[in-house]
This record gives structure tokens, sequence and C-alpha cells, in this order.
């Protein structure tokens, strides 16, 4: 019964991704900047866009990190005459990056393209986190995304172009045991997602917010340090994605000025559950919405019950090493 219900779900997801003529914006001598662009997706990122001809400046607060990473996106230009800069910063600190940013144009030039791409993850239950964890994952995942954003606006308002990407997470969208705080965070750049979207889309300012799942980065090796049983064996359903491939998706996506952008099967079952009050690119995506969510409820559905038993099992074992 659940394979009939899903045909057609299928053939319209097909035809939304080979018959829709996608207009895509390019970035070939333009100015991108990265937030986070010394390692992980940030990086792949930043040489993804200097791969296509932009002059690139990555932001992070470790500066031999973003020496090691400006010398390796140097080696994908596409010429010979784009600028790779780099720029010490505290994204969490507004006057901090303002400054910086504006230094970086006159520099540079204009910036077309903001990706923000800093973000850190710490996994406790949530009476286990200090007061200093909370604080950090706030400073580094919403204000150092909000900042920049905040910082460039204005300018893509007056110069009535700009792209901007925010980067959420799977759990943007849902929460996970063990990701209370860090969930918090990243739901949080989705009211700031759409919020935004309706503010500059009158000045021809897009907005995309990506929503990568686990990726093999120096920060989710850092992330599964602190992870619980439990959120190991939920994270470990999803699979793990390249850094490159979701940087190149993430590109996609932007240019394409699609809202969402989500690499994977299971990010697309996640991210149309979720569609709620989002804004959509074409009829065409909304009409696979409004077939898929019925379906896709089912999907998810067996899903929720598949976590429970998880975290049932890893309670029971608990309980069983106490009584010993």
């Amino acid at each position: 019964m659940l394979i009939v219900m899903l045909v057609p779900l299928f053939i319209i997801a097909i035809l939304v991704k080979f018959l829709k003529p996608q207009k895509k914006l390019s970035i070939e001598g333009k100015h991108v900047v990265v937030t986070g662009g010394s390692s992980g997706i940030g990086k792949s990122v930043a040489i993804l866009a200097a791969q296509k001809g932009a002059h690139v400046t990555i932001l992070a607060r470790n500066i031999d990190k973003l020496s090691e990473a400006q010398q390796e996106i140097k080696k994908h230009c596409a010429n010979e005459e784009l600028i790779i800069s780099k720029v010490s910063v505290d994204v969490a600190n507004y006057e901090d990056v303002e400054n910086n940013l504006c230094e970086v144009e006159e520099i540079v030039g204009p910036i077309y393209m903001l990706i923000n791409c800093a973000g850190m993850a710490i996994c406790r239950q949530v009476e286990d986190f200090t007061e200093q964890d909370i604080k950090t994952l706030i400073e580094v995942n919403f204000l150092g995304t909000l900042y920049p954003i905040k910082a460039i606006v204005p300018k893509f308002k007056q110069r009535r172009e700009g792209i901007i990407v925010l980067t959420g997470s799977q759990v943007s969208l849902m929460g996970m045991y063990g990701y209370s705080v860090y969930a918090s965070s990243k739901f949080a750049l989705r009211g700031l997602a759409e919020s935004l979207f309706m503010e500059v889309k009158p000045y021809n300012v897009s907005v995309t917010l990506a929503l990568p799942p686990d990726t093999d980065t120096p920060g989710f090796e850092n992330e599964n340090k602190t992870k619980p049983e439990e959120t190991h064996l939920l994270s470990n359903t999803g699979g793990l994605y390249n850094a490159d491939d979701v940087a190149r998706k993430l590109i996609d996506d932007a240019l394409a000025s699609r809202f969402f952008s989500y690499i994977g099967f299971e990010s697309f079952i996640l991210t149309t559950l979720c569609v709620g009050m989002s804004p959509f690119s074409s009829f065409l995506e909304l009409l696979l919405q409004c077939v898929a969510l019925g379906p896709l409820r089912l999907i998810g559905a067996f899903y929720i019950i598949y976590f429970d038993k998880i975290v049932k099992k890893c309670f029971h074992n608990k309980q069983i090493k106490k009584e010993q």
C-alpha cells in the first residue's frame, strides 16, 4: 500500500528535478565571503567558489588554519587573477564583524554572496550542559550567523542584489536526543531565514537555508567526543556525507535561489515534512509537497517509533547496569 502511495511522489520528484528549468545565478568575477571557511563544509564551499571564478574571503578565528585554508583554496582558483583573502574574526562580535566586512569590501570589492558556515556542536543531555556550553552554542551558531547578515544586508539592499546562505542542520527541523541546546540554536536559524527572506526579496536578494546531514568534517569528529550513546545510534541511521558533496549542493541550490538546500532522500523526507509556511520556488515544487506530505508522514512515523525504541533500549541497558 505504501509503495502505491509513493509512486506519484517519485514521478513528481523526477519532474521537479529534470523538467523544471533552473535559472542559475553566476558568481564568476564576484566576491564571495564564507564564515567558518578554514575547515569543513566552509572550506569546501570556498574552494568550489574559487573554482567557479569567484574572489573568496574566508573568515574564522584560528589564524593558522585560515592561512592553511587560504593556500589550499588558491590551488583551485579558476584563474590567477582571483583574490583569495583571509580574516581572523570572532563572528559572535558584531563590531568586529562589521569592521572587517567593510575592510574586505574596500580591498577585494563589493560582497555578492555571504555563506554562513561558522558553527559547532556539543552533545549532552540537557541537564549536563554547563552555562558556558549553552552560551557558546548560541553565540557561535546563532549570533555568529545573525551578525554577518546584519552587517551586510544594508549593502545588499542598496545594491539591489546579493545571495545569503545560512547553514543550519537536519536538527534545524527536528529535535534529537542529546542535541537539545544545539538543535535550539539551529532551529533559530530557520526563523531567521524565513523572516529574512520576506525582508530582502523586494531588493532582489535571495536567501537559502542549508540543512546538511552528518558530514565528515573536523567539527563532526570533535562533536562525536561528547555524544551520548543514544545520539550515536540515532545519528548512524542517516549515514555520513562528504563535505565536498554537501558544498556542491549548497552552492547549486543557492545559485538557483532555492530556499531549502538539502542532500539525500532522508533529508528530502524531513524537509518536505517540515515545509510549514516556508517559501517555495515553483508551483511544481508546491504540488510535490502537497502530494508527498501524507505518505511521508507515515514514513516519518516509522522513524519516530524506531528512534523511540533505540532510546528505550539504551535506558533499559543503563538501568540493568545500575542494578548490577
